[in-house]
């Protein structure tokens, strides 16, 4: 589909041309376009009743749920900026941060004191208490593409995070990228299986949006459960370990995992192709809306070509991206700062080089740190830790040492923390003297962050109190 065709809000567009198909499940309930736009409509009127209205910002803080997905896409239609707030930020970071982005509203969905946050609190649960036979206006702010929609934080491993800001547009062509590579079709389902406040959970709404497919929401611990009836679904490789290691009790509909947010050891991918699903992988950013980069997963370093609408180039091996899904900038005290240098090229500070068609990510100019003189790139360490078959993840960390000025020490996620006394073993013959670990540990869960994304930062932070503890 091309981006012109749509000349209203996605889920009106898809109301008026398949109004009785099944859009989403909310918790297995099967909502149709028709009705999801009904909803939409309500819940927008309710939020203009309270005061929203077009380019102010309105925070949304919680989980994924049914409620909070109507209520982010009724901001939209409001025209509003909709920041997705992740519920376990602590106050003191939003302190700082928050009154930098201009937000005016502030729909919650937890049960944590608001009072950190300087907004209005919208009574978003009055709308859902609307009867259907209240008359609603439905009225919508006009349909523009290019106008500020979202916002989305970045991960904010070095100072405070950046609010990056995306166009509808923005968000379609990341959608209309990725699908070029991955067969995703108006009849299947996509699990939305990770949290609208990061990129990659956009990602996910956006591609349903864009093909007027299905979204399966499902408050559930269980993926086997969540994944059931399922055809697509967008997992970090620790959520996809765990569903390979639960017993099956549905019969198994998954087609294709688009795995992201580290790299992906071969052997999670070999037992996943073994049951007939596809895997990909790839390289995105917030800052691009996603997904840049895309391949179907073999186990070799690479993480493909660019998809359409994306341009890489190289410039003293920094990997510099050119998209149709760039952000509009970053937003901070009413103004959005430009992300692109000169002629629109966005330094990422990610090394690259590309090998035989493909890029092959090196790993972030910050990681890098000097051993003895010997540069350190611990993504090229941490490749080397993830083949083995009982590991599912690895950090690679500098502490300080007197002799060589930094050594590495190394995290890993596994199952057997006995790993922690043989890994040296394992890795001899792998690795440089220099680049090899002189220590150990079990990378501990609060560090998982639910199995998003694990903040390198924060590992750092704890191998340095546990490492100055071990050598004193």
């Amino acid at each position: 589909m091309s981006l012109v065709s749509f000349n209203q809000w996605p889920w009106h567009h898809w109301a008026v041309c398949y109004p009785e198909k099944q859009a989403i499940w909310l918790c297995d309930k099967a909502v149709t376009w028709q009705e999801l736009a009904k909803k939409i409509n309500t819940i927008a009127d309710c939020f203009r009743l309270q005061g929203v209205s077009q380019g102010d910002g309105v925070i949304l803080r919680g989980k994924n749920s049914a409620d909070l997905l109507l209520c982010y896409l009724a901001v939209l239609q409001c025209g509003a900026r909709a920041l997705p707030l992740n519920p376990q930020l602590p106050a003191s970071l939003l302190i700082e941060l928050l009154p930098h982005l201009n937000l005016a509203f502030v729909a919650d969905f937890t049960d944590l004191p608001v009072s950190v946050i300087q907004a209005t609190e919208l009574d978003w649960q009055a709308a859902f208490t609307v009867t259907s036979g209240e008359s609603m206006s439905g009225k919508c702010v006009s349909w523009d593409i290019n106008r500020p929609a979202s916002m989305i934080l970045t991960s904010g491993s070095s100072g405070l995070p950046k609010a990056v800001v995306h166009s509808i547009g923005a968000h379609l062509a990341s959608a209309q990228g990725i699908l070029s590579r991955i067969d995703f079709q108006p009849d299947d389902r996509w699990l939305l299986s990770l949290p609208l406040f990061h990129v990659s959970g956009q990602g996910i709404l956006w591609r349903w949006l864009l093909k007027g497919a299905e979204l399966v929401l499902r408050d559930i611990d269980s993926l086997d459960k969540a994944l059931s009836g399922c055809t697509h679904a967008s997992l970090v490789p620790t959520q996809l370990w765990r569903w390979l290691s639960q017993p099956r009790d549905h019969d198994l509909t998954l087609k294709d995992v688009l795995l992201g947010g580290a790299m992906i050891p071969l052997e999670l991918i070999r037992q996943t192709e073994q049951l007939g699903v596809r895997c990909w992988c790839g390289y995105g950013l917030t800052e691009m809306a996603s997904t840049v980069c895309a391949k179907r997963a073999d186990g070799l370093s690479g993480v493909g070509a660019p998809l359409p609408g994306k341009e890489i180039r190289l410039l003293d091996e920094e990997i510099q991206i050119r998209a149709d899904s760039s952000a509009m900038g970053y937003w901070f005290d009413g103004k959005l700062k430009p992300l692109a240098e000169e002629e629109g090229w966005f330094p990422t500070r990610d090394r690259g080089v590309f090998k035989q068609g493909e890029l092959r990510i090196l790993g972030r100019f910050d990681n890098q740190f000097f051993s003895g003189g010997e540069g350190i790139q611990p993504e090229n360490i941490e490749r080397i830790i993830n083949l083995h078959p009982q590991i599912q993840q690895s950090f690679v960390v500098p502490v300080p040492d007197t002799e060589f000025g930094h050594r590495p020490v190394a995290v890993i996620g596994t199952n057997d923390p006995q790993l922690t006394k043989i890994l040296a073993d394992w890795l001899s013959d792998k690795l440089a003297t220099f680049q090899r670990p002189v220590a150990c540990y079990l990378l501990p869960e609060h560090l998982k962050n639910g199995g998003i994304k694990t903040s390198r930062q924060q590992v750092k932070e704890w191998v340095l109190k546990r490492y100055s503890v071990y050598i004193s």
